[in-house]
């Protein structure tokens, strides 16, 4: 092939790429609204178990849940729905990144919580399908990933807001080797994309009366597409004068997460979709590490509430499953929990995971047989709700942790 003609090919397959971002545009622009769960009735969460620990964690915080929304399940106002199938091997033989059975039965759910789910890499026995997350965040417009990270006695209390559907993911699997010399990916901004984001953290930071949002991109260097997503954060802050709010480059943010000075400083940041996998995942070890953490995927229509880590295959492989931390996966749940409504069971969760994890620690997740099943976790978890004495505990274990203030 000639090299006029790879060009050819190379600019034909960058249009169709063009045809598609802007058939997604104007689907954003036709959903306008928020679902109200208060109107709902059942509301239908899905439970997806998804490959390797993903089954056995799932499982755990699932019982949780049902533990503490007995009543309204009992009423009518809340239903389970188990959806099979979204496996690697299950994928990989459908071809797809989510079988088209499967997507509709995700479609039948308000909320959803999923196991993390296995990516194929160079090397695995899978053909290179696409990441069935990103798929669902497309599938299901889920375009805010929001990522608490709370340290009481470090003084960090972080809310990280990164954009789901577009960036470098967005097109990821779409892009082309145009020789053997050559190969050409494509990131994706949108103002659309870019503005709903931005202004969902606004919202949140407003809301919450928390005077400060932070915006991270590298627009010093990636000035088209990181440029667009700064100018639009600039556009919005004009509707909330009573935000305060500054940006900062990527890389150097990096650096000043671990800076003992600077990050007690920052409390909501907004980024873009890579940066904000990359910004999280670090976030997340000053609470205990990925497998502490959990993640909420929301959209206008939908949402997916999971943990921040992989599948593990190596824990299955050993035959350690059982002793995965489900701690990842009841995060998310207890933030499942008050996306649609039931903010003080959330909260109740939140603190019982506080004092089992952080600070009573009686029994103790080790990933091995010298530690704690997932089982045996969330009973503990379970056992700490039912005590009536759950928030003067969780009080008490605070006030001894946070910070003493220097003079």
């Amino acid at each position: 092939m000639s090299q006029k003609e790879m060009i050819e090919r190379a600019k034909e397959h960058l249009g169709k790429l063009l045809e598609q971002q802007f058939e997604r545009i104007e689907r954003m622009k036709q959903t306008k609204d928020f679902i109200k769960y208060d109107t709902l009735r059942p509301i239908v969460i899905g439970i997806v178990g998804g490959d390797g620990i993903g089954p056995y964690i799932t499982a755990e915080a699932q019982k949780i849940l049902e533990f503490l929304l007995k009543d309204e399940v009992k009423e009518g106002k809340v239903t389970f729905r188990v959806i099979e199938g979204l496996t690697i091997e299950n994928r990989a033989k459908h071809g797809k990144a989510i079988p088209d059975d499967i997507l509709e039965e995700l479609k039948k759910c308000h909320v959803i919580l999923k196991g993390p789910t296995t990516t194929p890499r160079a090397g695995d026995p899978w053909p290179n399908i696409e990441s069935a997350n990103v798929a669902m965040r497309k599938e299901l417009d889920l375009f805010a990933n929001v990522r608490p990270v709370k340290v009481p006695e470090l003084g960090i209390d972080w809310v990280f807001f990164r954009e789901n559907t577009e960036g470098a993911y967005a097109l990821g699997s779409n892009g082309i080797n145009v020789n053997e010399d050559l190969a050409l990916d494509f990131t994706v901004t949108t103002h659309e994309g870019s503005y709903r984001i931005i202004k969902a953290a606004f919202d949140y930071a407003s809301r919450n009366k928390i005077n400060k949002v932070t915006v991270v991109t590298k627009a010093n260097v990636v000035k088209t597409t990181d440029g667009k997503f700064l100018e639009v954060a600039r556009q919005v802050a004009e509707e909330y004068p009573e935000v305060e709010w500054d940006d900062w480059y990527i890389d150097i943010m990096t650096a000043k997460l671990v800076d003992e000075k600077r990050r007690t400083q920052f409390r909501v940041m907004v980024l873009p979709n890579l940066y904000g996998d990359i910004l999280t995942d670090e976030a997340a070890e000053f609470q205990g590490g990925v497998g502490t953490a959990g993640s909420a995927n929301i959209g206008k229509r939908y949402a997916m509430f999971e943990a921040i880590h992989g599948s593990a295959p190596r824990m299955v492989e050993e035959g350690r499953a059982q002793y995965a931390d489900p701690s990842s996966i009841i995060r998310a749940a207890a933030m499942l929990l008050d996306h649609i409504g039931y903010q003080e069971k959330a909260r109740r969760l939140q603190m019982a995971l506080d004092i089992c994890g952080q600070f009573e620690k009686k029994i103790a997740i080790t990933g091995r047989s010298t530690g704690a099943t997932s089982a045996e976790y969330a009973e503990y978890i379970m056992n700490t709700l039912s005590d009536p004495g759950l928030e003067e505990k969780w009080n008490k274990y605070i006030k001894a942790k946070m910070p003493v203030e220097k003079e």
